[in-house]
C-alpha cells in the first residue's frame, strides 16, 4: 500500500516554456554542464539505451538517464509523427534525494542545445589550443548551432561553409557576419581543404556521403552530427578507416546503428579497436593522438545524459533568474 511521504514540504514543480528555455540558454554554460556530466563516474545503468514505441506512422521514443552531479534524474520523451510532419519534447526532472517531481520542461531546443556543446565539448579535447580553421558541410540548425557554440568557446581564424544550395550557405555566412571571418564556398572540397576542424551537420537526399576521407589534411578533427541511423550516411568508409582514434558519445550505438560505421566495418575497418568514449577523453584518460598529423573523429548520435545535464543546468538557473512557472499541483512522493 502506498502513503504520501512525511517527509518536510518539497519546492513545486517549476514548468519551462520554450520561450524560457531561450532565455535561458547559454552556450559556455551548456559545455561546462556536459563537462561536468562527463568527468563524473557514471556507470552504464545510469544511462540505459532508448527504447521507442512504434505505431502506424507514429513513435514515442524515450531517453531516461540518472545525473552523475546527484542532483536529478529524467526522462526525455518525443512524440512523433513522419507521416504529419510534426513532433512534441517533454522532459521530466526528479529530485534524487526527495524523488520530487522538480521540473517540466518543454524540450523542443534541448536536443539542438546538447548536440552543438558537446560537439564543442569534444572539439575543444581534440582539436589545437590555437586559432582554428573550420570548415561546414551543411546549413541547416545543427550546423549553424555546432558553429555558434564553437564560437562562443574557441577563437576561430576562419569558417569556409558549404552547402548544395548556394542560397542557403550564403545566408549561413551572412548570419555570423560580422563576427566571423567566414566564406561561403562552391564545393565540399573547397570547404575541408587546410581545415583544423570539419564540422559535418548534413546528409545528401540519397544518403550517400557527403564528406570523403580523401580530401581531409593531416591533423584534421571531424565532427559528424547527422547520421545517427543504419539507413543514414555522412562520411564515408575511408574517413572512418583514415581516422586514428574514433570519440563517441554512445561507442555501442555509434558502432552498430549508424549508416557510417556499418558501411566502415563491411570494409574491412576495425572500428572498435580504435573507438573511445567521449567521457573518456573529458576524464583525461584517453589520448586520442599519438601524433599531429593523426586524424581524429567524434561520431554522435546523441544521449540521455547530455538531455539530462543540460536540463539540469537550466533548472538551475531558471531558479536564479526567476524564470518559470510553479505549477500550482503536482505528484506527490509517496512512501513504499
Amino acid at each position: 500500500m502506498f502513503h504520501a511521504a512525511a517527509a518536510s514540504p518539497v519546492p513545486p514543480t517549476l514548468f519551462l516554456s520554450d520561450a524560457d528555455v531561450a532565455a535561458l540558454a547559454d552556450w559556455r554554460a551548456t559545455v561546462d554542464a556536459l563537462a561536468l556530466a562527463y568527468r563524473a563516474p557514471c556507470p552504464p545503468a545510469m544511462v540505459p539505451p532508448r527504447s521507442m514505441a512504434r505505431g502506424d506512422g507514429l513513435w514515442l521514443r524515450s531517453l531516461t538517464a540518472v545525473s552523475p552531479t546527484g542532483t536529478t534524474m529524467g526522462c526525455k520523451l518525443i512524440a512523433a509523427s513522419p507521416r504529419s510532419r510534426c513532433a512534441s519534447y517533454l522532459i521530466s526532472l526528479f529530485d534524487q534525494q526527495t524523488m520530487a517531481l522538480s521540473a517540466l520542461i518543454d524540450g523542443n531546443r534541448v536536443t539542438g542545445l546538447r548536440t552543438a556543446a558537446t560537439a564543442a565539448l569534444a572539439v575543444d579535447h581534440l582539436a589545437p589550443q590555437r586559432p582554428l580553421s573550420v570548415a561546414v558541410i551543411g546549413a541547416g540548425f545543427e550546423a549553424r548551432g555546432a558553429l555558434q557554440c564553437l564560437a562562443a568557446i574557441r577563437t576561430l581564424a576562419t569558417v569556409r561553409v558549404y552547402s548544395p544550395t548556394p542560397a542557403s550557405r550564403e545566408r549561413f555566412a551572412e548570419g555570423f557576419r560580422p563576427a566571423l571571418d567566414i566564406q561561403a564556398v562552391a564545393s565540399p572540397q573547397d570547404a575541408v581543404r587546410q581545415a583544423d576542424v570539419v564540422l559535418c551537420a548534413a546528409r545528401s537526399r540519397d544518403e550517400s556521403p557527403v564528406l570523403r576521407g580523401a580530401w581531409l589534411t593531416p591533423g584534421t578533427t571531424v565532427v559528424s552530427l547527422g547520421s545517427t541511423l543504419p539507413e543514414q550516411r555522412e562520411v564515408d568508409e575511408e574517413t572512418l578507416a583514415r581516422a586514428a582514434c574514433i570519440v563517441a558519445d554512445m561507442p555501442e550505438e555509434v558502432l552498430h546503428d549508424t549508416g557510417d560505421a556499418i558501411a566502415a566495418a563491411r570494409a574491412g575497418v576495425d572500428l572498435a579497436a580504435k573507438t573511445v568514449a567521449l567521457s573518456e577523453l573529458v576524464a583525461g584518460r584517453a589520448a586520442p593522438r599519438r601524433a599531429a598529423d593523426d586524424i581524429a573523429v567524434y561520431k554522435s548520435v546523441g544521449s540521455a545524459l547530455q538531455d539530462i545535464a543540460v536540463a539540469e543546468m537550466l533548472l538551475a538557473r531558471a531558479r536564479q533568474l526567476g524564470r518559470g512557472v510553479e505549477m500550482p499541483t503536482s505528484i506527490l512522493p509517496v512512501s513504499k
